[in-house]
């Protein structure tokens, strides 16, 4: 049993999946940095308000005194992406959880990037969150619940791991994955896809 189970991280379900979005027509992605520990006080706040955002969650588990403990934190400690207009951020401050609203420069590599985040949260694998951007060869998975997802290689204790970067956080997320699996693709950037 979870001591906090899984709630809602994306709202509305389809925000990845609708054309609008990535092509900032109906508002743009916003990055907020919010006060320590509050943010998924802050995402049930705008789910309340119907308001458009993605907090990436990654289920951790853990032994103490023998008994299995497990929990949905953050992927990106400190960070909740809000998607729509001006007047939405300015919702955002009132709320008084959120330190500061970074603005996006370039909202289509963002979306881009957190697209490929939102389906390894959704592929159901162990998922581990990376606080800094290793060196690695781009590949692109070949079989299995992520073909087609592309990042880039890291070795790992256990063996191989695919990571996807948040560019504008210099953070990112990392899958196991089997060698069999994957293909390189060169030395390259990332800026649309799956």
């Amino acid at each position: 049993m979870p001591l906090l189970s899984l709630e809602t991280f994306l709202f509305p379900d389809d925000l990845f999946s609708r054309a609008d979005v990535g092509e900032n027509t109906s508002g743009e992605w916003w990055v907020l940095h919010t006060r320590p520990r509050v943010e998924k006080c802050l995402a049930r706040k705008f789910l309340d308000h119907q308001i458009s955002f993605f907090l990436p969650l990654y289920d951790r588990q853990w032994r103490k005194r023998g008994r299995l403990f497990r929990s949905f934190l953050p992927l990106f400690p400190g960070y909740l992406f809000l998607h729509g207009g001006s007047q939405i951020r300015l919702a955002a401050l009132e709320t008084n959880l959120v330190a500061r609203v970074i603005p996006v420069p370039d909202q289509a590599q963002l979306h881009a990037d957190l697209k490929r985040v939102h389906r390894l949260v959704t592929s159901g694998q162990s998922l581990s969150p990376e606080h800094r951007l290793l060196p690695g060869s781009w590949v692109e998975i070949t079989g299995g619940p992520l073909q087609g997802l592309e990042g880039k290689v890291i070795r790992s204790p256990k063996g191989l791991k695919l990571l996807v970067e948040v560019q504008f956080l210099q953070q990112g997320v990392s899958v196991e994955i089997d060698t069999s699996m994957i293909q390189p693709t060169g030395p390259r950037r990332v800026t649309s896809h799956t």
